[in-house]
């Protein structure tokens, strides 16, 4: 039996360190650095991620940003889904990849704060859900034009409307699946607490604001 475990427990370890590395890659700093447009964590509110970048007037920055952050958590939940053919694993190797991007070893484990990815990993755990996620963010940020309400506005949804009935998403979400949004909405909303503050004495940034 030990024989069997001891693999099977390495396997599971190897994929949550590929899936941490691969989503502790810091592209908002990558880009902007390259681009000559500074180093995004001196700017606006300091964090890595897109809505950030923007924050630099680089909106094809910001733009690329979003996607590889998305696209990261993504690859790391396909690999590790093709590999296994396993929600499990592939839920795995996506929360890892998710904590990879809030806490990258590469920047002293000071990274973002996670939408881009989550929304990324949605889409490739479950499609119908990711979607519907990112449809609460739009009309949120469209009615409000506040990026950290829409991103606490849709985590806080996503896991439960993993559990609705099967004709609103179409297919029943694997549980794996909803433990990963849930985890993921706590995360996002601990690294929010800032943002919170500012939304409850409103102050909060909005969207497109360029930093001085």
């Amino acid at each position: 039996m030990q024989d069997l475990v001891a693999p099977a427990m390495t396997t599971l370890g190897l994929t949550a360190v590929g899936g941490y590395l691969l989503g502790s890659i810091p592209f908002g700093v990558i880009l902007t650095r390259a681009a000559g447009a500074g180093d995004v964590r001196k700017i606006g509110s300091g964090n890595i991620g897109a809505t950030n970048v923007l924050r630099t007037g680089r909106k094809d920055l910001a733009l690329a940003t979003l996607l590889l952050d998305a696209g990261k958590g993504a690859a790391a939940l396909l690999i590790a889904r093709w590999l296994f053919d396993n929600d499990g694993a592939a839920a795995l190797a996506g929360g890892a990849a998710f904590l990879g991007h809030l806490f990258p070893v590469w920047l002293g484990f000071k990274g973002g704060k996670g939408v881009a990815t989550f929304f990324g990993l949605m889409i490739a755990a479950w499609w119908p859900l990711g979607l519907v996620a990112a449809a609460i963010w739009l009309v949120t940020a469209a009615l409000f034009r506040m990026s950290s309400l829409s991103a606490l506005v849709a985590a806080a949804a996503t896991p439960v409307l993993s559990l609705l009935p099967i004709a609103v998403l179409g297919l029943p979400t694997p549980l794996p699946i909803t433990l990963l949004a849930a985890f993921a909405a706590l995360l996002i909303w601990v690294r929010h607490h800032e943002n919170i503050g500012r939304l409850l004495k409103g102050t909060e940034p909005r969207i497109g604001a360029k930093a001085a």
